[in-house]
């Protein structure tokens, strides 16, 4: 056996770009594990960079210098997102006062709802058994009040932290999109000589990752904005916070599916009770999710899909265990990444004259 894992070790490892390659990957991840909380902006900005280059490289195939383009594409992103804050945000946030209000009233619904159990099924329940899991209710929901009151005090702390966001953010976006190539040529000169693996390695993923970004973001956009317009037509109360909820919902591939869809019906349950709207929102909801998963996510993830369901919910509790929620967030490209280090080992395909370049280039 150890000789076998010698035999194994030479010869994988007596290539020094297979070192080079391993070396890098691991100093990609001590950095981003030990250090991930101090380069986060960085890390939001090259999100966004990724999101924007596509329109920056259209705007400059048809003549315009690439300086104007960053600055036209970065304005209209900072205004899209300003419109979709002040149009959003307040009616979001006055959805959920509209639900801790309304949270005295489900709370009695459902005690009465648990003191009616042993009367409508004897068979199933006694008074204590209802008394027992009334109180055991209560005590979570004091629980979860508390938890809020901390969480709101917490956010205020956040808020300076959000206002260093805004700032160097969209600094930091400009300019990795107007020198994009001087960076990448500044990091190709100062990593291992020997690293033909990693371009290789690089080359699949580059694409795949500006791919993936620019893919979530619009499923973000279809699924939401069609969760809203089923809620609302179904008059469900809090439809845009509910719709916000499910179409972030998908940054976590089927789990996020699945949590979602208790707030949904819960409300709905509250709202109509057994009636036949809420069968119909059940409906229309699975519809959403069916289209989404079966439809959408195709279309818009070819290459990531040939993933393994298994694979894909094990690289989001592995990687979102290791980075939070960029780690679940990438979740899918880290899974890809893995493989292609997996391929690039069983198959290499050295080419010396390879260069660290955009997947437009």
């Amino acid at each position: 056996m150890l000789d076998m894992m010698k035999q194994w070790y030479k010869r994988r490892f007596s290539d020094p770009h297979a070192v080079s390659l391993v070396t890098i990957i691991l100093f990609g991840f001590i950095t981003i594990y030990f250090f991930g909380h101090l380069i986060a902006p960085l890390l939001v900005a090259i999100v966004l960079a990724y999101l924007l280059e596509w329109p920056v490289v259209q705007l400059v195939r048809v003549g315009v210098p690439r300086t104007l383009a960053v600055i036209i594409v970065l304005l209209l992103f900072v205004g899209l997102v300003l419109f979709a804050f002040i149009g959003i945000v307040p009616t979001i946030w006055q959805q959920i006062g509209n639900f801790f209000n309304d949270v005295p009233n489900m709370y009695r619904q459902l005690q009465d709802f648990i003191d009616s159990i042993p009367d409508r099924f004897p068979e199933f329940a006694t008074v204590t058994n209802a008394e027992f899991m009334f109180a055991d209710m209560k005590n979570k929901l004091g629980g979860l009040g508390e938890s809020a009151v901390k969480g709101s005090l917490a956010s205020l702390v956040s808020l300076a932290t959000l206002g260093v966001y805004l700032i160097l953010v969209p600094l930091l976006i400009f300019f990795l999109l107007k020198d994009k190539n001087e960076m990448l040529r500044m990091l190709g000169g100062i990593l291992p000589k020997n690293r033909n693996l990693a371009y290789q390695v690089w080359h699949e993923m580059n694409g795949q990752i500006s791919n993936y970004i620019r893919g979530k973001v619009m499923e973000i956009l279809i699924v939401g904005s069609a969760s809203y317009i089923t809620f609302a037509i179904l008059d469900l109360r809090y439809s845009v916070l509910l719709a916000v909820a499910v179409g972030l919902s998908v940054l976590i591939p089927y789990i996020g599916a699945a949590a979602v869809t208790i707030p949904v019906a819960i409300v709905g349950l509250f709202q109509w009770g057994l009636a036949p709207q809420f069968y119909y929102l059940l409906i229309a909801y699975g519809i959403i999710q069916a289209l989404d998963g079966n439809v959408l996510v195709p279309v818009l993830f070819s290459e990531a899909v040939n993933l393994h369901p298994v694979a894909i919910i094990i690289a989001v509790l592995v990687f979102g265990g290791l980075w939070g929620f960029w780690g679940i967030f990438f979740a899918i490209p880290l899974a890809t990444l893995v493989k292609a280090v997996v391929n690039a080992f069983n198959h290499p395909d050295l080419d010396t004259t390879q260069e660290l370049q955009s997947p437009e280039q």
